[in-house]
């Protein structure tokens, strides 16, 4: 039974995970106007670098590096401005949907569980781990998790 459970949860992990190859809905779409009007505070067209910043947040849950946001910043050179307009952000940000690293949620879901940055879990990072997200398992059943994965 075990295995089925901790099989099934990979199965939808590897599925859920999986690089997306696809194009901008219509949704999507509408949730970067959306974002982009919100992070415009002043109304000036454009996102300077710390709307960008928060724009990201935004969309994807988490704050850029320096570096990603220069690559953001400089894919489109703009004389008129200093920043990125509507359009351009609207592509740029369909393009990060579309090439997201399909181990990066896993990451960030490690770290947020990493509580003592040690690059791997413990067996009281499990156990809290799991009582934040499934407060109601068993701990005998948390315990043959760790288990099974540690063996892994």
């Amino acid at each position: 039974m075990w295995h089925e459970l901790v099989e099934s949860l990979e199965m939808f992990a590897t599925f859920t995970l999986q690089k997306r190859d696809r194009k901008s809905t219509d949704a999507d779409i509408k949730r970067f106007m959306e974002v982009f009007q919100l992070c415009d505070e002043s109304k000036k067209g454009y996102l300077n670098r710390e709307d960008m910043k928060m724009a990201v947040v935004m969309l994807f849950g988490y704050k850029p590096s320096k570096s990603e946001t220069d690559i953001l910043m400089t894919s489109y050179p703009s004389v008129e401005n200093s920043g990125v307009p509507l359009e351009q952000f609207v592509c740029l940000m369909g393009k990060k949907l579309t090439v997201e690293d399909h181990f990066e949620r896993t990451r960030r879901i490690f770290n947020a569980f990493d509580a003592q940055c040690r690059g791997f879990l413990k067996l009281d990072d499990f156990k809290r781990a799991f009582e934040r997200v499934a407060p109601r398992l068993p701990e005998r059943t948390v315990l043959e998790a760790f288990r099974i994965k540690t063996r892994d």
